[in-house]
């Protein structure tokens, strides 16, 4: 008898515990409003008596736990400083699901789409955590402390014979429209692509209130839809007029005065090779064989530092900035075209200010001397990334000798890289031929031959002994010397565990002894499966088991270069990181004392941001033009393989033209499907059929969506 009581009262405490989850999740719905416990019992539609005693028992329980207050008698509301709360980062998934995440908590937590209040994407929320039916840690927004943006691209719709609309926003992740009353119109027309600024969000109303600021277009215009990108990341695609007029005003001479402070390098054989396409041309490379037998090699860099100077609102914009953005069919510069295109780009035949690392090398490619200062260069050629391929394969043409020498040291200098722990990811890019009207006609693949690891191997060298000099004194400690670093944080061990179990069902093995092993063990993957059917999913999930990289003031090294000093340093047309790289060594360089770290930092953070978000823009317009691209292809059917698996579908990569495209599970009529995590598949639950990351599949293009950026496939059988 006696057990069974304690039974009973166990069944009663886990009843209140649900029913106090319920009135939690009314109470936040509104967590700064005071509510008596019969609304709150209304509430959650507890409405009957017994009901109400029991509302009122989970009421007392919550009060005892502290998640709610009582401020009067019989009225109560949200403890927000309670036990239980984190604050964090919120970030969407196309479900409208979303994860928090918060700094020191290993893993994100769990927010269900009805409990993310009033939060929007990238937003700093307070959480409170429980855990959901004895399950995994979940959360729901209690507040949203501090909104990442406040404005927004979507399609105004207005609402027939009304006085007021909608903007129905582009991005999945903002999870609300914005009501917009008709003296807020700004000259909208239904239907128009447009930029909104959030004004107000009451608590209780469904939907935030808003101004339209920017007619765009109509939507799925290729001008339309490029500035929508632009817009949707918050990137200015024109420089205010005073930037300009203060660019125009730059004196570009090349003058004796200031060349006589200067390494003078004219003399000495030098040279560019870059895209095609290129027009700022940031580096330059020399070479000379020395009498006593060893090269002398110069990475010459714009000396962007002598025209940008701290203060001005050039070195404001740029700042701003913090990155040139590479569109599909455009650059939107980090500094104005007269700087950017002609006074900082290296040009041929035309006498140049440049900030360099001058290195002195034997055949062995080893290091007998190094020097760092400002020079004035002159290019004596312009080569595109082809021309000096040619040299290389051919050994003929002009300089062909200089070029093929270079690439010897190159050669070298990487295979000493991957020695000592580099890790070779090899990606190709996606690339479009466009017409007059920027239109893609054709689609082909970015492959990186000899001469871009020509190149790329002189500049990581610049990058790495800039660091290296800052960082180290001249026996070899460190100096404490405050520096801007590029720092890549080692691999998340329990990414790297699912990976090593993952490719271990294909026959691969992996070694997670220690950093060198792993970063051997994915080289010796990465060789291994190319060619094969799964090279792009593995490639891929090893790509994802990587951490992010990173500008920051604390020199943790470069886990994926191997380097454990790493700086930027080569681009500062495009970048502001190597601009302030440039600054600071010069800084050193002429005795001065190291300046405050905090500052540093807030900039590094800031250039990291931007960055991510000029990835992301870059990333949208490639979208833009493959769906733009497939438009052509509607009813066709291709061979694709599986690039990503979801909860709710899975993407399917066109390997002959980067193309993705999803799959609904609601889609599959021939069966109900599962997901299954761990082995990034769905499994059909009669058929047991199995769509897994790389499986290739046949499937047909059944939609383009341009405004959306979406290709919808169907599976062909």
């Amino acid at each position: 008898m006696p057990r069974k009581g304690k039974y009973i009262s166990h069944k009663n405490e886990q009843k209140l515990i649900e029913i106090g989850r319920l009135i939690l999740r009314f109470m936040n719905t509104n967590s700064s409003k005071i509510y008596n416990y019969k609304q709150i019992a209304d509430g959650i539609d507890y409405k009957n008596p017994r009901q109400r005693e029991l509302a009122i028992q989970a009421l007392h329980k919550l009060q005892g736990s502290e998640k709610i207050k009582e401020v009067e008698k019989g009225k109560y509301i949200v403890n927000l400083k309670i036990a239980g709360t984190l604050t964090g980062i919120i970030d969407f998934n196309q479900s409208g699901n979303a994860y928090v995440d918060v700094e020191g908590v290993d893993d994100d937590i769990f927010i269900h789409s009805k409990n993310v209040k009033d939060a929007l994407q990238g937003d700093k929320v307070l959480i409170i955590t429980y855990h959901f039916k004895g399950k995994k840690l979940e959360g729901s927004v209690l507040e949203v402390l501090e909104r990442a943006r406040t404005e927004f691209v979507g399609t105004f719709q207005l609402v027939a014979h009304k006085d007021f609309g909608f903007v129905v926003c582009d991005k999945k992740t903002i999870n609300t429209d914005i009501f917009i009353s008709r003296a807020n119109f700004g000259g909208a027309e239904n239907g128009d692509k447009v930029v909104v600024k959030m004004t107000e969000w009451r608590p209780g109303d469904k939907n935030p209130q808003g101004e339209i600021i920017q007619v765009l277009g109509a939507p799925g215009e290729h001008e339309t839809e490029i500035h929508s990108i632009l817009a949707e990341y918050g990137l200015p695609y024109e420089f205010p007029e005073e930037v300009e007029r203060d660019a125009d005003k730059i004196d570009r001479r090349i003058t004796d005065e200031e060349a006589a402070k200067r390494w003078d390098m004219r003399d000495i054989c030098t040279f560019t090779i870059d895209p095609k396409d290129a027009k700022d041309f940031d580096d330059a490379l020399s070479i000379r064989k020395l009498e006593n037998g060893n090269w002398e090699i110069g990475v010459h860099i714009a000396d962007v530092s002598h025209y940008v100077v701290p203060g001005t609102i050039l070195d404001d914009e740029a700042y701003k900035r913090a990155t040139s953005v590479y569109l599909v069919d455009r650059v939107v510069p980090m500094l104005p075209e007269v700087l950017s295109n002609d006074v900082c780009s290296l040009r041929p035949n035309e006498d140049k200010y440049t900030f360099s690392a001058v290195f002195q090398l034997n055949d062995k490619a080893e290091i007998q001397k190094q020097w760092f200062g400002r020079t004035v260069i002159h290019s004596d050629r312009r080569f595109t990334y082809e021309e000096a391929q040619e040299r290389i394969e051919t050994g003929q043409g002009d300089l062909a000798e200089e070029v093929n020498t270079l690439d010897k040291l190159a050669k070298i200098m990487r295979d000493e890289r991957v020695r000592n722990g580099a890790i070779t990811f090899d990606r190709s890019e996606v690339r479009f031929n466009l017409d007059e009207n920027n239109s893609p006609i054709g689609v082909y693949f970015k492959v990186s031959k000899d001469s871009n690891h020509l190149i790329e191997e002189f500049m990581l060298l610049a990058n790495k002994k800039v660091s290296e000099f800052v960082s180290l004194n001249s026996k070899g400690n460190v100096s404490n010397n405050t520096f801007i670093y590029r720092v890549h944080d080692d691999p998340n061990p329990t990414k790297l565990e699912a990976l090593r179990d993952f490719v271990s069902t294909f026959g691969y093995k992996m070694n997670l002894d220690n950093t060198k092993k792993v970063a051997e063990s994915l080289n010796k993957l990465l060789a291994d499966v190319k060619g094969k059917g799964e090279e792009n999913m593995i490639e891929t999930l090893a790509m994802r088991s990587m951490s992010k990289a990173v500008y920051s003031t604390e020199p943790i090294g470069h886990y994926g270069l191997g380097f454990e000093y790493y700086s930027h340093f080569t681009s500062p047309i495009r970048r502001y990181p190597d601009l302030l790289a440039h600054r600071l060594l010069q800084h050193y360089l002429d005795g001065g004392k190291s300046p405050s770290k905090q500052e540093l930092e807030d900039k590094a953070k800031h250039c990291s941001a931007m960055e991510r978000l000029a990835a992301d823009a870059e990333r949208d317009s490639i979208k833009f033009m493959q769906v733009k691209f497939m438009e052509k292809h509607l009813g066709e059917t291709f061979t694709g393989v599986i690039s990503g698996v979801a909860e709710f579908g899975f993407w399917v990569e066109i390997p002959e033209n980067g193309a993705e495209g999803l799959i609904k599970l609601r889609d599959l009529v021939d069966d109900s499907y599962s997901y299954d995590a761990k082995t990034h598949a769905v499994y059909g639950h009669k058929t047991g059929k199995k769509y897994q990351l790389g499986n290739e599949v046949q499937i047909k293009v059944v939609k383009a969506n341009l405004i959306q950026k979406q290709l919808d496939f169907k599976i062909v059988d």
